[in-house]
C-alpha cells in the first residue's frame, strides 16, 4: 500500500537518475530506444525487442502493407524472429553489475544521515524489488534487508514508515527474506508498533506481521515475544462501526495474523490466556488425542471470566466428560483439571451436569481398587462436585445410577462422611464443602441431617473444629451452622460437654490478631446459632468468659480499632446473637444481671441498632429483642426513692384533714417518668434515658423493610406503655416525643404480617388510652379500618385488644358500669403477654 509521507513522490519520480551507469548502444532496441529484455534478430540481421518488432510487423498487416525492416525499409519475405541470446545474456550481465553498483550506492545512501538520502534510496529499493523476485534476492544477498530493519529505530517517523512499507514489499512472497529478517530482536521492534498512537506505523506494522506470519517458522518467533499476541488480540476486536476504512484493513490483517498464528499450540494458550479462546476449543475438538490432552491441560492451567466458562461448557463440555469416563488416565487428568475451572461458575456447572457429569464423577470417588482414581485426582474430582453443588441445581433429579440413587440419597450421603474420615486433608476439605453446599439449600439441609444422625456421624463432625488445617475447620463450622436449626440441642450437648471443644472455638474467638478472620467469623456464627435458651450452655459460655470477649470486640469494631474486612458482617451477626442469650437469661441468676451492666450491653446494642450497611437485618432484630428483654427488667431494677415526710399541719382524709398520699411523682426529684425511680441505661437498662437515643433509633427501625426488624423495634417499644411501667402515659409521650405514634400507627395500618398486626394492635390500645391522642386519631379512618380487621380477623387475644381500641375512639359504645361487672375482667397484658 503507497502512503504520501510528505515528499515521498519527488523520490519516486526522479528514476533513479544518478544510479544508472551508460548503456551499450548495441543494447537499445532501435524501435524503443530503451535497453532491451528480450532481443531478437529479423531477416536482416537488425536486433530489436520482441514485443517492439511484433507491434511493428502487426502495424505493417493492419494497413495492408507487406513486412519491412523498421530501419533498412527492406521488405521482409518472413517475419520469422530468432532470440539473440547471447546479446541477453550480455545486457543481462550488464544489468546484474548496474544493479549490484546501485544496490551498493542505495545501501550507503541509507547510512549517511540526511533524511531525503535515506528515503530516497528506499524508494529506490522498494522499486527495484517490486520488479521481480530476483531482484529480493539480490537485495537479501547484498546484506541490505539487516540495515533497512536498522532504520525501524530512526528518529525520523518518514523514515519509520517507509522502512515498514520496503520490508513488507522485501519478504513478500519470499521465505529467505522472511527468514533473514525474522533473525535478531527485529520481530520485536516490528511488533513495539503495534502499540504506537500514531496509527500509520501501527497499520504498516501490523501489514508486514501479516507477511511474515504466512512463513511458519516466523509464527513461532512472533508469539514468543512478550505481549505480541495480546497486541494483535486487541487490534483483531476492534471491530467497532464508527473505524475508518484504513483502520478496518488493519483490523483484518491483524485477525488473519492471529489465524496463521494459530499453528503453534503455545500460540494458541497464550491466545486463550488473551480472551481469544475459540483456537483451543477448535483443536480440543477436532485435534489428533495428543493434541487435545494438550489443549485440555491448556484449559485447565487458564483463569476464565465467567462468561467465557459458559461457552467453553457448551462447546466441549460433552467431550470433557466423555473423556472423563473412557479416556486415559493422562486424559482424565487433563480433562478433570479443565472441567474444575469450568465448573467454577453457576451457569456452566448447570451444563455441565446436563451433559452427564455426575454419575461418572462421584463413581470415581467412591471407587477403590484397580483402575481407581489416584488420590491426587480424586482431590480435583472432589473439587469439581464442590462446584457443581454450589450451583443450586436440582439434585433430587439428577440419577447416579439404574437404581434411582441420588446425591441426596442415605447411602450416598454415608459414603461421603466415610470418606471425609478416611481420606487426606485436602479432600476432606472439598467434601466438607460438598455437605456446606448442600446443607446451605432448605430443600435439601434435611436430608443431609438425617443421613447425619443415622450415621452417628455429629461427633467426628465436630471434632473436624480442632483440625490441624485451618481449611477443614472453617469448612466444618460452615457445615456445624447449616444443620444446627436441625440439630441444635444435638449439638449443644456435643460441643458443652467434657470434649473441650467449646473452649477450642473460644479460643479462636479471642484471638487477638489483627482484623477479623473467616475461621473466627464462622465460629462465632456457630455459637450464635445454637439454642439460646439453653441454660447449660449459657452458663459454660459466661464460665468461659466469651460473653465479654464477644462485647470487647464488638465495641472495638464500633471504634474501628479492630481493621474491618468482608468478616465483619458474620462476625457481627454471631455475636449479637451469642449476647442476646444473656439477655434471656436475666431472669435465671442476677449474675447475668451485672454481667450486662459491666459490659455494657444495653448501650452497646443500642449502638448496633444503627446499622446502615446491606445484610445487616438480623442484626438489628437481634439487637432490639435484647433490648427489649432488658427494658422488661428495668421496672425491677430501678431505685424508687422513698416518699418525703408530710408537711407540718398534714392529717389524714381519713379523720376529715382532706390531704393525699404524699409519693413522689414520675420524674420528680430525678427520677424516670416512666419508672419512677432512678435510672439509667447501663445500669437499669432504661430506654428512656436523656442522651441515649434508644427510643429514636428503635422508632427509626419501624420504617425498615425487613418486617422482622420492624416487629423487634416495635417489641422492644412496647415495654414503654406495659402494665408493669409506673406511669404509661409518660411511655406514650416519651414515644411521641421521639415521633414514633405515628409509625406504629402505620405499622397498624400497613398490616404486613400477622406478627406485626397482634404486636402493633396491642401497642395502639395502649397509645390511645391517653384521651388526646385518641381524639386526633378518631378522625383517620384507615386506624379504625384496621382495628376493625383486627377485631373481625385476628386471634382471641388480639380481637380482644382491638375491641378496647376501637372502644377509645367511640367505635364501640361503652355500656352501663354495672354490664361490665358482670363480664369476666380481662388478663393483665405486660409486653411479654399480649
Amino acid at each position: 500500500m503507497a502512503h504520501d509521507f510528505g515528499g515521498d513522490s519527488e523520490f519516486e519520480d526522479q528514476s533513479n537518475e544518478g544510479y544508472q551507469e551508460p548503456a551499450f548502444e548495441a543494447f537499445m532496441c532501435p524501435l524503443t530506444r530503451q535497453v532491451m529484455h528480450d532481443p531478437v534478430t529479423i531477416e536482416t540481421g537488425q536486433t530489436f525487442e520482441r514485443e517492439a518488432i511484433l507491434k511493428w510487423f502487426k502495424e505493417c498487416r493492419d494497413s495492408g502493407r507487406k513486412p519491412t525492416c523498421p530501419l533498412t525499409q527492406t521488405e521482409l519475405r518472413s517475419t520469422d524472429i530468432s532470440p539473440s541470446i547471447a546479446l541477453r545474456n550480455v545486457i543481462d550481465e550488464w544489468r546484474a553489475r548496474n544493479e549490484e553498483k546501485e544496490l551498493e550506492k542505495a545501501c550507503n545512501s541509507l547510512n549517511l544521515q540526511s533524511e531525503d538520502d535515506t528515503l530516497h534510496a528506499l524508494v529506490y529499493i522498494s522499486q527495484m524489488c517490486q520488479k521481480s523476485s530476483a531482484k529480493k534476492n539480490l537485495v537479501r544477498k547484498e546484506g541490505i534487508i539487516p540495515t533497512i530493519a536498522d532504520m525501524l529505530k530512526s528518529n525520523s517517523r518518514r523514515v519509520r514508515l517507509k522502512s515498514l512499507e520496503v520490508l513488507r514489499v522485501v519478504v513478500e512472497d519470499n521465505n529467505e527474506n522472511k527468514e533473514e529478517l525474522g533473525e535478531g530482536d527485529t520481530i520485536r521492534t516490528i511488533i513495539k508498533f503495534l502499540s504506537n498512537e500514531h496509527f500509520q506505523e501501527r497499520e504498516l506494522a501490523v501489514s508486514l506481521l501479516y507477511e511474515l506470519s504466512k512463513y511458519e517458522p516466523i509464527c513461532e518467533r512472533i508469539g514468543a515475544v512478550y505481549g505480541a499476541i495480546l497486541l494483535l488480540v486487541g487490534m483483531g476486536s476492534s471491530k467497532s462501526e464508527n473505524v475508518i476504512s484504513v483502520e478496518k484493513a488493519a483490523v483484518e490483517k491483524a485477525e488473519n495474523t492471529l489465524k496463521n498464528l494459530e499453528k503453534y499450540e503455545t500460540n494458541v494458550k497464550q491466545m486463550a490466556e488473551n480472551g481469544r479462546l475459540q483456537p483451543l476449543l477448535t483443536k480440543l475438538l477436532e485435534g489428533t488425542p495428543e493434541v487435545q490432552v494438550a489443549m485440555a491441560e491448556y484449559l485447565g492451567e487458564l483463569a476464565l471470566a465467567n462468561d467465557m466458562k459458559v461457552v467453553v461448557a457448551e462447546q466441549v463440555g460433552a467431550l470433557l466428560v466423555s473423556t472423563m469416563k473412557t479416556g486415559t488416565l493422562p486424559a482424565r487428568e487433563a480433562t478433570l483439571k479443565a472441567l474444575r475451572e469450568i465448573s467454577s461458575n453457576e451457569c456452566s456447572a448447570k451444563i455441565l451436569l446436563e451433559a452427564g457429569i455426575l454419575p461418572p464423577l462421584v463413581k470415581d470417588l467412591f471407587s477403590v481398587g484397580a483402575g481407581h482414581l489416584p488420590m491426587r485426582l480424586k482431590e480435583v474430582s472432589a473439587a469439581i462436585l464442590a462446584n457443581l453443588v454450589a450451583s443450586g441445581a436440582n439434585f433430587r433429579s439428577i440419577p447416579l445410577d439404574e437404581s434411582g440413587q441420588t446425591l441426596l440419597s442415605e447411602d450416598v450421603v454415608h459414603s461421603l462422611l466415610h470418606l471425609i474420615s478416611n481420606t487426606g486433608p485436602a479432600i476432606e476439605c472439598k467434601l466438607l464443602n460438598v455437605l456446606v453446599g448442600l446443607t446451605g439449600s432448605p430443600t435439601t439441609v434435611t436430608d443431609v441431617v438425617s443421613a447425619i444422625r443415622s450415621s452417628g456421624a455429629t461427633i467426628s463432625l465436630i471434632q473436624y473444629v480442632e483440625a490441624a488445617h485451618r481449611e477443614i475447620r472453617v469448612e466444618s463450622l460452615k457445615l456445624l451452622r447449616n444443620v444446627s436449626p436441625y440439630m441444635g440441642a444435638e449439638l449443644a450437648d456435643a460441643l458443652g460437654g467434657s470434649s473441650g471443644h467449646l473452649s477450642s472455638l473460644l479460643r479462636v474467638v479471642s484471638d487477638d490478631r489483627s482484623g477479623v478472620w473467616e475461621e473466627q467469623a464462622a465460629a462465632v456464627g456457630l455459637l450464635g446459632d445454637l439454642p439460646e435458651r439453653d441454660w447449660n450452655l449459657t452458663r459454660q459460655l459466661l464460665d468461659l468468659g466469651a460473653f465479654r470477649t464477644l462485647a470487647s470486640k464488638l465495641v472495638e469494631l464500633r471504634r474501628g480499632t479492630i481493621r474491618g474486612n468482608r468478616h465483619v458482617a458474620p462476625f457481627t451477626e454471631g455475636a449479637v446473637k451469642v449476647l442476646y442469650r444473656v439477655t434471656c437469661a436475666l431472669q435465671e441468676e442476677a449474675e447475668y444481671v451485672e454481667l450486662a451492666r459491666e459490659v455494657g450491653l444495653a448501650p452497646l446494642f443500642v449502638e448496633l441498632l444503627q446499622q446502615m450497611s446491606s445484610g445487616l437485618d438480623a442484626v438489628q432484630v437481634y439487637s432490639a429483642m435484647a433490648l427489649e428483654n432488658l427494658s422488661m427488667r428495668s421496672s425491677s431494677l430501678t431505685t424508687v426513692p422513698d416518699a418525703p415526710p408530710p408537711p407540718p399541719g398534714f392529717m389524714c382524709a381519713c379523720f376529715g384533714g382532706g390531704g393525699k398520699a404524699n409519693n413522689p411523682k414520675p420524674g420528680a426529684l430525678g427520677t424516670c417518668r416512666v419508672h419512677g425511680g432512678f435510672c439509667s441505661l447501663r445500669e437499669t437498662f432504661c430506654l428512656v434515658e436523656t442522651g441515649c437515643k434508644a427510643v429514636e433509633r428503635l422508632v427509626a427501625c419501624l420504617e425498615h423493610a425487613d418486617a422482622r426488624v420492624v416487629e423487634a423495634a416495635l417489641a422492644a417499644l412496647s415495654t414503654l406503655v406495659g402494665d408493669d411501667v409506673a406511669n404509661v402515659t409518660e411511655g406514650v409521650v416519651v414515644m411521641g416525643e421521639a415521633e414514633g405514634l405515628r409509625p406504629v400507627v402505620e405499622v397498624l395500618v400497613e398490616n404486613r404480617t400477622e406478627a406485626l398486626q397482634r404486636r402493633a394492635v396491642w401497642a395502639v390500645e395502649r397509645i390511645l388510652r391517653v384521651e388526646d391522642i385518641a381524639q386526633e386519631v378518631a378522625v383517620d379512618q384507615s386506624v379504625a379500618s384496621a382495628l376493625v380487621e383486627a377485631y373481625r380477623n385476628g386471634d382471641a387475644r388480639t380481637r380482644q385488644t382491638a375491641e378496647r381500641a376501637l372502644r377509645h375512639l367511640d367505635r364501640i359504645p361503652n355500656f352501663s358500669s354495672a354490664f361490665h361487672h358482670a363480664a369476666a375482667k380481662p388478663p393483665a397484658t405486660t409486653a411479654k403477654n399480649r
